[in-house]
């Protein structure tokens, strides 16, 4: 388990001679404090060795370790227990620091069973290396760089809000950790943009971001004074710089800024200079990038000598008490690695997926009596019977979910004054104040790390996406923490939200790709991720209902698509006929089907199977069928993650020929997975497709050109009829 570092960390501390005179610790550093900072910088250091050792017994699948950057148990000591953190993966002493802070932690055990993907590992299962514990108020997060910053953000501005239940106490802070190359990542920009955003307009904000800064990203080397010119020049933000081997100054440094964090309610970064051993990782050949002159230099600032230097000076220990107290560490990290090695690990494809798949209907139940006994007669909402549009729909269900569910809040781009850019959110502000309803910044990954944040912390967000072709500049936000968050917590954090999408084409008047887009093939590649999208009124209540309560009683994170070319229409088949249009009733208190298809007529020639702008068109399509004898019936499927296979298959099975009606592309498409689970489910029904065109959609008419249209629909359903019957020798 020896390393360079190791026999230098030895050789100078057997050479340490303690002083004349000994020097005196600051008011606010302990002595007590202090040798805390020690213990879990030993710690942090023999699990990097212990990580190396289990790699090369091939009992260990993770080597980026913390070595240098030890200096980060500091940060933990300035704070409480109970204030969230979300680290750094460098950040090791942090980890055993605040794990020494609650009685009957072991930091130790809990590192090594993440290294060797045990079962028993306290935060993932066994499924992924990450700092992260429930108990120790650590909420883990996944390596896509600097993808925590913006949950960050959100979990402060919640924070700011007060207000009803939150999971932190009321004067917690937030601290995010992450490192010098990732400061540079769109999301580090995003969130210190808006974090000075919110302190410049007097929004408070308890966030705490520690730049662990070791100048190097890998191999790329972070050019002399970027990181605190780029830090130091964030208006409103305040800045503070420690050295991490100057571990008393770092204590104290620290403490000023999380006490100014909690006290003021405003942002604030700590620039903590680190450095880093043994390469950034067990395969890293450091040495094709960095002399050995330059590596070996770097040992003179080890935090962890440093502390054992001050350890000296201050004459809290003798050199044989810290040679004693190294080697006591070592010994145990290595006799625990060798036991927790033989620990199972997950055997089984269900046992891992387990975190996305586990169902809590009595929880779902109990989130839909929730809303209809709170919302019960509340005069916000519309009158009983009366006529609503697909918007109306909308707007009526946040209503009453606002109503009954205080920790509810709408939030987006324009949703709050204007009440939306197609008036679904119109009245909210009005009707719930300005601390549930809001306007955010035009950042789409700021608004999904918020609810991350709010959703985390006991919030029940409703953001809004302003476009479905904006999705894709938070996308990471929705897949990379959203989704992943009860997977590589074991179920133990989640993100109960609903994130509203304004998408899909046909809209007239105003369009081009980034308003007409058709393509949902990214949200549906995610996997936990629930994405609904309704084709009118009635459905758009019901649905979202149903995403409401999967979000509330299973920690769902739900996506609702509204087609936006639907939002208005008020009738179907002939102008007046009013068949678009839905009846709003007050909540049930029950959902007596949930994430089910819908089937439109009883015709069983032929079955158009769509959703969203499809099931109007199909509907049309099916009436102008039966008019030349043709019976065919629309099966709705409103689901499109995970899709209602049962329905799907039972339909199929019960019709002569099957069309896919898909207004998305036809590669990438949803098409191709109805088409495959019909395969995979043995049904011999001729199956036949029509889609939109491979091509992004153009501005003005020539949209037409590309988007499926009723004229193909019937066109492919007479030919598939046609084609069926003919091979049948026209028996029915």
């Amino acid at each position: 388990m020896g390393h360079a570092i190791d026999e230098h960390w030895l050789a100078s501390v057997r050479a340490l001679t303690p002083p004349a005179t000994r020097r005196e610790l600051p008011e606010d550093v302990s002595p007590d404090l202090l040798l805390r900072c020690f213990e879990a910088q030993l710690q942090a250091r023999h699990l990097d060795f212990a990580g190396r050792w289990l790699q090369a017994q091939g009992a260990g699948y993770y080597t980026i370790g913390s070595a240098g950057h030890e200096s980060n148990a500091a940060v933990a000591l300035s704070l409480e227990p109970t204030d969230p953190a979300l680290l750094h993966y460098r950040s090791g002493g942090f980890y055993a620091a605040r794990a020494g802070q609650v009685p009957g932690s072991s930091p130790v055990d809990d590192v090594l069973r993440s290294l060797t993907t045990s079962v028993h590992d306290p935060i993932s299962g066994g499924r992924h290396k990450v700092f992260g514990n429930h108990a120790l108020s650590i909420i883990p997060q996944t390596s896509t760089i600097a993808s925590q910053l913006p949950r960050a953000f959100g979990i402060g501005f919640t924070l700011g809000l007060g207000g009803p239940a939150t999971h932190w106490p009321e004067d917690a802070i937030v601290v995010c950790s992450f490192g010098d190359a990732s400061a540079n990542h769109s999301t580090a920009a995003g969130t210190l943009n808006a974090a000075a955003w919110c302190a410049h307009r007097g929004v408070p904000l308890p966030l705490l971001l520690v730049c662990e800064d070791n100048g190097i990203g890998i191999s790329t080397r972070t050019p002399g004074g970027w990181i605190e010119e780029s830090l130091s020049s964030r208006p409103s933000v305040r800045y503070l710089r420690a050295d991490g081997d100057q571990p008393v100054e770092a204590l104290s440094a620290a403490r000023e800024l999380s006490d100014w964090v909690r006290r003021e309610r405003r942002p604030a970064v700590l620039h903590l200079k680190t450095v880093r051993f043994m390469g950034h990782a067990g395969s890293d050949a450091e040495m094709a990038y960095r002399t050995r002159t330059e590596i070996t230099a770097d040992h003179a600032r080890d935090p962890l000598l440093a502390t054992a230097r001050a350890l000296v000076e201050h004459g809290l220990c003798t050199v044989d008490e810290l040679l004693e107290d190294y080697e006591s560490v070592r010994g145990h990290v290595l006799e625990r690695a060798e036991s927790v090695a033989s620990e199972p690990r997950l055997r089984t494809s269900d046992e891992v997926r387990a975190p996305l798949t586990r169902q809590r209907p009595g929880h779902i139940d109990a989130a839909a009596t929730r809303i209809a006994h709170g919302s019960a007669d509340d005069p916000r909402l519309p009158a009983t019977g009366e006529p609503v549009t697909l918007a109306q729909a909308i707007n009526a269900v946040l209503v009453e979910t606002m109503a009954a569910v205080p920790e509810t809040a709408v939030f987006g781009e324009d949703v709050a004054v204007k009440g939306g850019g197609y008036g679904v959110t119109r009245g909210l502000r009005k009707k719930f104040g300005g601390k549930r309803v809001l306007d955010t910044l035009l950042d789409e990954q700021t608004i999904i790390g918020t609810a991350l944040g709010m959703s985390v912390s006991g919030w029940m967000p409703v953001p809004e996406i302003q476009y479905l072709a904006y999705v894709h500049n938070a996308l990471d936000q929705l897949r990379g923490e959203g989704a992943t968050q009860a997977f590589f917590s074991n179920g133990q954090f989640e993100n109960p939200m609903v994130v509203r999408v304004a998408g899909l084409a046909y809209q007239k008047g105003f369009g081009g790709h980034f308003h007409n887009d058709n393509s949902v093939a990214a949200l549906r590649d995610i996997p936990g991720l629930v994405l609904a999208t309704p084709s009118d009124a009635d459905d758009a209540i019901t649905l979202l209902r149903e995403c409401v309560a999967l979000a509330q009683g299973e920690g769902r994170v739900c996506v609702f698509l509204e087609p936006i070319a639907l939002y208005h229409e008020k009738d179907l088949h002939e102008p007046g006929d009013g068949l678009a249009l839905g009846r709003y009733a007050p909540h049930p208190g029950r959902l007596p089907t949930l994430m089910r298809a819908r089937r439109h007529g009883t015709g069983s020639d032929l079955l158009l199977v769509s959703f969203g702008n499809g099931v109007r068109m199909s509907r049309r399509v099916a009436t102008r069928l039966a008019e030349s004898g043709i019976e065919a019936s629309v099966l709705d499927l409103r689901w499109l993650t995970p899709l209602p296979l049962s329905d799907l298959v039972a339909a199929a099975g019960e019709a002569r020929a099957v069309l896919v009606v898909d207004e998305t592309r036809a590669s990438g498409g949803v098409s191709e997975s109805i088409l495959t689970a019909l395969v995979d489910a043995g049904v011999d029904t001729p199956v036949r497709r029509v889609t939109s065109d491979d091509t992004f959609i153009p501005l003005g008419p020539a949209a037409n050109t590309v988007l499926l249209d009723e004229e193909q629909i019937q066109h492919a359903a007479e030919q598939l009829f046609m084609t069926t019957r003919a091979a049948t020798g026209g028996q029915p």
